[in-house]
Formats: C-alpha cells, sequence, structure tokens
C-alpha cells in the first residue's frame, strides 16, 4: 500500500515472509534544509576547481522536471551545434579542407547524439508499469550505446578521409576562413559543453554530463583545424591530412572513454565511494547494529538502492518499521543522486539460534 506523509511517498512491502522490507520515493526534504543548502552552494563552488566524477550529482529535481530539464537542454545544444557544422560545413565546401571536414562531421554527429538522448528522457517520464517495474530510465543507458555507435562512425569517416587525402594531397584555399571557422567550432562546443555539463549535474543524468564532455573534446579538435591551417598557411602542404589523421585519434579516445562508461552503466557498476557513504550513513542510525548486504543502481539518472539492516530481535514490527524509515531517510540525505532505497530490517540472533534465512539456502546460487 502507499501513502503520503511529509512530502514523500511510502510504499511498504514484505520480502521472503521474513523482516521487515521499505521502499521509499523521494520527495523534497524539509528537515535540514538550510543546512543541505549551504553544503550544496560549498560543493559547486568546489567545482569550479576539480573535477566531477560522471557517477554523482550535486541536486537531484523531481523525476518529471529533471527529464523536462534535460530535454530542454539537448534541443538548445542541438540548436547550437547544428548552426556550428552548418556555418563549417560551407567554409569545407568552398576549401576542401580535410580537417575541417573531419570536424565538421564530428559536429553533426555530437548534436545528433540529442535525439537518442531526447528520446530517452521522454521515455524516463512514462509511468512504471505491470511490464516495466522499475520505469524506462534503462532507456538513457541504451541512449549511451547510439552515442558510442555515433562516435565511431565518426571516427570512421574522418580518418579514411585523412588517409585518402594524405596519398592524394591538394592545396587548402581560404586558409583564414578556415581558421575562423576552426575558432566558430571551438566557441560553439566549448558552450554546449559548459551547458550540457552544468545541468547534467544539476539532474544527475550521467549522460548528459559525458555528452557535454565529448562536446568540450570536439572543441579542441576544432583548435586542432587552425594548426593546419597554419601549416598549409607556411607551405606545408601534408599540414591538413595529417591534422586530420589527428583529429581521428583524438576519436579514439573519446570512443574508448565513451564505450567504458556505457559499458559501466549497463554492467551496474558503482562509484565505490557511495557504498561506502551508503554504510556510515546507516550505522548512524539509531536502532542500527550492523549492514548486511548493500546495493545501489542507477536507472537513467535516478539512483536506487537496497540493503539490509540488523536490529534487535526483541523489537516490534512497528519499532523495525521505524529503524527502516529512519535507515532510508538517512540515505536520501546521505547519497548523491539517490531517488529510492529498500531497507529490509533482520533480527539479531539470539545465542543459539539458527540463521532466520535457513530455508532459503537451497535457493542460493554459486
Amino acid at each position: 500500500m502507499s501513502a503520503e506523509h511529509d512530502g514523500h511517498t511510502h510504499q511498504h512491502g514484505h520480502g521472503h515472509g521474513h523482516g521487515h522490507g521499505h521502499g521509499h520515493g523521494h520527495g523534497h526534504h524539509e528537515e535540514g534544509h538550510g543546512k543541505a543548502h549551504g553544503r550544496r552552494l560549498s560543493h559547486r563552488l568546489g567545482h569550479l576547481f576539480t573535477p566531477h566524477s560522471h557517477v554523482t550529482t550535486d541536486k537531484v529535481d523531481p523525476a518529471l522536471e529533471s527529464s523536462a530539464r534535460g530535454i530542454r537542454t539537448l534541443w538548445i545544444s542541438l540548436a547550437a551545434l547544428g548552426a556550428t557544422a552548418a556555418a563549417q560545413a560551407v567554409v569545407v565546401a568552398v576549401s576542401g579542407s580535410v580537417a575541417l571536414l573531419g570536424d565538421t562531421v564530428h559536429n553533426a554527429a555530437d548534436a545528433l547524439t540529442a535525439v537518442p538522448l531526447g528520446i530517452a528522457f521522454v521515455l524516463g517520464r512514462r509511468a512504471a508499469t505491470r511490464r516495466f517495474t522499475y520505469g524506462y530510465g534503462r532507456a538513457e543507458d541504451l541512449a549511451g550505446l547510439v552515442i558510442v555507435l555515433t562516435i565511431a562512425a565518426s571516427a570512421v569517416f574522418a580518418g579514411w578521409t585523412a588517409i585518402d587525402r594524405l596519398f592524394a594531397p591538394r592545396p587548402v584555399e581560404h586558409i583564414p576562413v578556415v581558421a575562423a571557422a576552426a575558432v566558430i567550432g571551438f566557441a560553439g562546443n566549448e558552450w554546449v559543453a559548459r551547458y550540457r555539463i552544468r545541468v547534467g549535474r544539476e539532474i544527475g543524468s550521467a549522460a548528459l554530463v559525458a555528452d557535454g564532455l565529448h562536446a568540450r573534446t570536439d572543441g579542441f579538435t576544432s583548435l586542432a583545424v587552425l594548426l593546419g591551417a597554419g601549416g598549409a598557411a607556411l607551405g606545408w602542404q601534408l599540414a591538413d591530412p595529417v591534422v586530420g589523421l589527428a583529429i581521428t585519434a583524438a576519436l579514439l579516445l573519446v570512443l574508448r572513454d565513451a564505450a567504458r562508461e556505457v559499458f559501466r552503466r549497463v554492467m551496474d557498476a558503482i562509484d565505490p565511494a557511495l557504498v561506502d557513504t551508503a554504510e556510515r550513513a546507516l550505522r548512524e542510525v539509531p536502532g542500527v547494529q550492523g549492514v548486511g548486504e548493500l546495493r545501489l543502481r542507477w536507472i537513467g539518472h535516478r539512483l536506487r538502492a537496497e540493503v539490509a539492516v540488523v536490529v534487535d530481535g526483541e523489537a516490534s514490527v512497528r519499532q523495525a518499521h521505524g529503524i527502516a524509515v529512519e535507515a532510508e531517510h538517512a540515505l536520501l540525505h546521505a547519497v548523491p543522486g539517490l531517488t529510492a532505497a529498500l531497507v529490509h530490517a533482520d533480527p539479531s540472533p539470539a545465542p543459539g539460534e539458527t540463521d532466520p534465512h535457513q530455508a532459503l539456502a537451497h535457493h542460493a546460487t554459486v
């Protein structure tokens, strides 16, 4: 059953006929709001000087609002990168620069990654069903696979074009215009990178943050085109295809990092620091005598937890439930990005008492 209490949605249930299971949907926390606001402010200031992990978030908005912000961000970045790529394409047509062509293709591909991500955000807003009981958040992870394939395709195209021009060199025309187009590419990508990363951190979307970092890398490859233009201006005819190959190498590095990130997300990998944070928070809850199995997983840009805690074996069901609620509450405050938790209360064994889970032993798998 479910009930509304203090802005939180509670879902109660029992697991395997023993102990107590307690589920929770995360809303706004009023308690300690002033202190939390201060911590968030200092945390954000810290990000100006330190790198940010792809698996943490500064703040988690309600699910629908976070998805709406993600969609809005994608559309705006799509328009910005589309305009950048279009301007560069015009210069490619008149100059014949393969370095700029590779950069233009990469920028266009980066802009198009907004499409699968946008679809994923829309699907993620749909309510859970009896078939998809966890909702549709995994669509965001599937969009990550599409992004990886897009990066791979752009790397192959850029490399093939550069190699072809290496064996059949031709002069680059309108060099000052090519240099200007490279600067435009850098400016457009850097603006989009900052925008995506900022919103991605605020809504807890690892895919959006990673896509922003991808755009930042694109910006630096645009600057590499300047080197090609400079070499061509000095009379080195192979400068343009050589820089094109360098851009291809940069694309392969981005592909490696993106593939690793998506693989970890699909395999439910989690930052061990989040597990440590969750365990510390649980051990500080009054009534929790120990922490058993603890699992965390990302579903799109939402983090869920499942944990078993040990409580006094003589505690009543109502008391065990209260401890489970407090444990869940502590998790939601302590773990960045956590939106739901399932807390199971196990009784501490009495002297000579057998394991209360013994009846399930034959279901265990090796």
